[in-house]
């Protein structure tokens, strides 16, 4: 991610420490700017971020399943 935006990144660490380091109940348009503008960019990095696909329960199944179907195959191969 960091390589296809590293301004946008950048950024957006900057926003965060600087919504961080504003004190509570101190400057709340100031913490509510900060804030939205920190939200529209990670929605924008985000959507420039690598889909990654993640096993789930079927994943996990159907690996498992195909592990079965092998250890058969070589059993009656006769290995």
């Amino acid at each position: 991610m960091t390589s296809t935006a590293p301004g946008l990144a950048a950024t957006a660490l900057k926003l965060a420490r600087a919504l961080d380091n504003i004190p509570d109940g101190d400057a709340p348009t100031s913490q509510a700017v900060v804030a939205d503008k920190l939200h529209a960019l990670m929605v924008r990095l985000r959507a420039l971020a690598p889909v990654q696909s993640e096993g789930d329960d079927v994943d996990d199944i159907t690996r498992k399943r195909e592990e079965r179907q092998a250890e058969v195959r070589r059993k009656a191969a006769g290995g």
